[in-house]
């Protein structure tokens, strides 16, 4: 098990999610909780979860601290009435799952809008009806012993859209996973560019911080496209409006050509003198913003957040 960090807050106040694989089946649970639940909470929403459907489990293996997965194994056990020896393990597969539920999570809030906790639903039963080459079948048909049915009867119920989202949520599913893999080729053969090209830059996901209208982990993780000038050494090259600076490409990914991807723009007259034409500005407003300190983030994490919602969510601080 494992949480994925650092989503944008929900209506109900959860901001992250608890990621829960079956090392056997491949079975996936995502529950959206808050960052600063108690163990105690996390263990009877993994009773309510996870035990109340599949039992207790007979190890817990996770990326976090061991401290803390040995503390939740006790807390846990203790709810449930029991003593039992820990053995805190490292987990690797909570990870992969991880990103691919991010890639999806993204993909649903940026084409479907929204909050992501309405795609979760979605994404969890996108991902445990896919078929897994680890085991040869998808995790649903492991765990039941039967395949997941089918939602054609769902067009009947008039949910063609529900049905759409469905096929999008799996075809991200199968992008995010091919994309695991060739991240892990990357590391095992080196990209050549040559002038002319057309890459993808990666952009790393900060806590907080709005990037391309959303916050975070669900930010796009790829901008551009932009053309290679020059190569310059190995790795680095001189892109288009990136000539500043070097870019070194080891994050970087090849542009194939799709027409979709061409935002037509209005051109701009110049005049001699360097100089063109503005328009006349028709409404102008001021929002008031405040400057938030977020608990358990540094100062490099704090964000400016619109004074009226401030003061109507947090009335004792001004």
């Amino acid at each position: 098990m494992d949480f994925v960090s650092g989503l944008p807050l929900m209506p109900t106040k959860k901001d992250s999610v608890w990621v829960i694989v079956d090392r056997l089946t491949k079975s996936a649970h995502f529950i959206p909780v808050c960052t600063n639940y108690s163990l105690q909470k996390l263990a009877k929403l993994y009773m309510a979860e996870i035990v109340r459907l599949h039992g207790v489990p007979v190890s817990i293996i996770s990326n976090r601290d061991p401290r803390f997965t040995s503390r939740f194994w006790r807390v846990l056990h203790e709810a449930l009435g029991t003593s039992t020896v820990f053995h805190p393990q490292t987990d690797g597969q909570s990870e992969r799952v991880i990103q691919i539920l991010e890639d999806m999570l993204g993909s649903c809030v940026i084409d479907f809008k929204g909050s992501w906790g309405d795609y979760l639903p979605l994404a969890k039963f996108a991902y445990n009806s896919s078929y897994q080459s680890s085991i040869q079948m998808a995790p649903y048909e492991e765990l039941y012993g039967r395949r997941c049915r089918t939602p054609t009867c769902w067009t009947e119920l008039g949910e063609r859209r529900l049905l759409e989202k469905v096929k999008l949520i799996r075809g991200w599913l199968k992008e995010a996973s091919d994309r695991q893999k060739s991240y892990a080729n990357l590391k095992r053969k080196e990209i050549e560019y040559s002038v002319g090209d057309f890459v993808f830059l990666k952009v790393s996901p900060w806590k907080k911080i709005l990037r391309f209208g959303w916050k975070g982990k669900l930010s796009p993780r790829f901008i551009g496209p932009y053309r290679v000038l020059k190569r310059v050494g190995p790795v680095a090259y001189h892109l288009s409006y990136l000539l500043s600076y070097t870019r070194y490409m080891m994050y970087s990914m090849r542009y194939h050509s799709d027409p979709s991807h061409v935002v037509p723009v209005e051109e701009i007259e110049v005049k001699p003198n360097l100089t063109f034409e503005e328009e006349p500005v028709l409404r102008r407003k001021y929002v008031p913003l405040v400057k938030v300190l977020w608990r358990n983030h540094g100062s490099e994490e704090a964000t400016w957040e619109p004074d009226k919602a401030m003061r109507h969510q947090y009335p004792r601080l001004f």
